[in-house]
């Protein structure tokens, strides 16, 4: 029989899944306000957990005055002004860390919670092909996931890094990368994207992303002793619980798309996530 808590949790993803992928496929500003809201909610989230709300006033100024400034400028689709000010505020944060020869956590909060909201904005953009990635990458996510939490159950074995996360094991990492590979070709294959030997070597970089930004999220709420990053969302614990694979998998694509020669012709040209799917 399922658990209350497990009814919870599914109801949850379906009342969550359905305006999150309806806002990804339009796209525009709607997308641009989820990423900004999203790093805002991770920057809350994550301040709460290193106990930012306790430290000197300056680093929360700072912090929230940064990722604010960078959340308008990420709907107002200025991402090279965003970017800068993420940049600038984590710099000036840093300074009352090290004068009270602290952990820069501020530093941290708002460069993981500023550049996630600027790479999946920047990724998504408003054409098709920022569709066809932002499908691409959550499908490796989330088979990359799945699969690495059922299979490292069934299968057990060596555990892949016992003091950051004792539950996680090499099969299951295994596995996971192996789905989140398949995941990827799937999405590339159905969407008739090009992209060659790329798309297989694309998704396992982001595969093994995504287990690291898991791996990330797991060491900081280990090490400051806490097992939710918040309760915002019913029986899944908080923002940063469900999408701390995406954060990493958004950096490499997106340091993938900036790395990668731009389309020079064809309807594509002018979208960073087409250099992503080789169109």
């Amino acid at each position: 029989m399922m658990s209350r808590e497990l009814r919870l949790r599914i109801i949850s993803a379906v009342l969550l899944a359905i305006p999150v992928l309806l806002i990804t496929w339009a796209g525009g500003i709607w997308f641009r306000g989820l990423s900004a809201l999203l790093g805002l909610l991770i920057y809350y989230e994550f301040s709460t957990i290193t106990g930012l709300a306790t430290r000197e006033p300056a680093e929360r100024i700072v912090g929230w005055v940064t990722v604010s400034l960078a959340a308008i400028l990420v709907i107002i689709a200025w991402p090279g002004y965003a970017l800068a000010a993420v940049l600038i505020g984590a710099a000036i944060a840093v300074l009352p860390a090290w004068r009270n020869r602290t952990a820069p956590w501020a530093s941290v909060a708002i460069v993981y919670s500023g550049l996630f909201a600027i790479a999946l904005a920047g990724l998504r953009g408003v054409g098709i092909y920022g569709l066809y990635a932002m499908l691409f990458i959550i499908a490796i996510v989330w088979a990359t996931d799945i699969l690495a939490y059922f299979c490292g159950r069934a299968i057990g074995g060596r555990k892949l890094a016992p003091s950051i996360s004792p539950g996680k094991t090499w099969s299951g990492a295994i596995f996971g990368t192996v789905a989140g590979i398949g995941a990827g070709l799937a999405v590339a294959l159905t969407l008739r994207q090009g992209g060659g030997f790329a798309i297989p070597l694309f998704a396992l970089i982001l595969s093994v992303a995504s287990q690291c930004g898991d791996l990330f999220e797991s060491w900081v709420k280990r090490r400051f002793k806490v097992k939710d990053s918040s309760q915002l969302i019913p029986g899944h614990g908080g923002v940063m619980d469900r999408v701390d694979g995406l954060v990493f998998a958004a950096f490499a694509a997106f340091i993938l798309a900036v790395a990668l020669p731009p389309m020079t012709t064809g309807q594509a040209s002018g979208e960073l996530a087409a250099r992503l799917l080789g169109n």
